[in-house]
């Protein structure tokens, strides 16, 4: 019921002009967000990369209501991969397809994302597309099909998937069979439930599942690592904080002979760094999620709704208010 009502919360314009509007939200979001600027996410970026762990960068936003909207998403993610590039920073870049238009017109997000991704290609880079909730799920991955048929190819960019859909085992299967590189989450959108499973425990059994799946498709791949640039990731990326998920990723994997260069943990800014650190000392690739930029509210909130002790974090800040 709480998780419901956040996920309402963050969609809801009144809500978002309220907390925006108070002094101390920004202090407690920045545990989550690299930042309103880009520079500051590169600073980010840079000490991520010190620790031995890679980033993908993401520009919040969604949603963008008008054509001119998503031109300027688009510039301002064409500006992202040349920061990367000038930095020589270890980082990809995670997008969004309603950011650059796909609510609008197929054909403009179709425009943007082909020079988005022409300018990864260029740069060496690689761009994951972001699955967002399900009356986008067709039309993500049919722009992910058009993308491959233009000649892009899965080296330059790739999907994600959420366990708590049904249909994923299935799409999994069938981007699996093109190379896709897929980061594997269980989902942070309110779904109904003849769409996803209701039950946590469903969702952690479907997330094992599809990550034996995923290991099994690298293995036949001839086990893709991560690119010595930090990158380009290898095929199977675990977005999870969820330590009997990884568990159960390392095991089989070490069961069935994938090396550790070949299984990506990826992690959301601000959340479990000890986990990060240690992961990456075991020998394992670890990349961070890092959002930056103005439009922080939405997925702020959907933080709060994954985890109960992110909004204890946030209530206790505001009783100290």
């Amino acid at each position: 019921m709480l998780r419901s009502f956040l996920i309402y919360l963050s969609k809801a314009g009144w809500a978002q002009r309220m907390v925006t509007g108070w002094s101390f939200a920004w202090k407690t979001a920045s545990r989550f967000v690299a930042g309103e600027m880009m520079e500051d996410a590169i600073r980010v970026i840079r000490e991520l990369n010190g620790k031995g762990i890679n980033a993908t960068l993401d520009h919040l936003g969604e949603h963008t209501s008008t054509a001119e909207e998503a031109a300027r998403a688009t510039e301002d993610i064409l500006a992202i991969l040349d920061a990367i590039d000038d930095a020589e920073a270890r980082s990809s870049v995670s997008i969004k397809l309603t950011q650059i238009g796909l609510a609008l017109d197929v054909g403009v997000c179709r425009q943007n994302l082909a020079r988005i991704l022409q300018r990864a290609k260029e740069h060496k880079n690689f761009v994951r597309i972001d699955m967002e909730d399900t009356p986008y799920t067709d039309a993500t991955i049919e722009m992910y099909q058009a993308m491959l048929a233009q000649g892009f190819t899965p080296k330059h960019v790739g999907l994600v998937i959420q366990s708590y859909l049904y249909r994923t085992e299935a799409d999994a299967r069938q981007l699996l069979e093109q190379g896709t590189r897929i980061r594997l989450v269980k989902g942070a959108y309110k779904e109904p439930p003849d769409k996803a499973y209701p039950k946590k425990a469903d969702v952690d059994a479907n997330f094992d599942l599809l990550t034996k799946i995923m290991i099994d498709a690298a293995l036949a791949a001839g086990s893709p690592r991560l690119s010595r640039d930090g990158r380009v990731p290898p095929i199977p990326a675990l977005g999870t904080h969820d330590e009997a998920r990884i568990e159960f990723a390392k095991q089989y994997a070490q069961k069935v002979g994938l090396p550790k260069e070949a299984l990506e943990i990826q992690m959301l800014y601000g959340i479990r760094r000890d986990l990060q650190e240690q992961l990456v000392a075991e020998g394992y690739p670890v990349r961070v999620y890092v959002p930056f930029g103005s439009e922080w509210y939405p997925y702020f909130v959907r933080r709060l709704a994954e985890r109960p002790a992110n909004l204890w974090f946030f209530i206790s800040n505001l009783l100290k208010k």
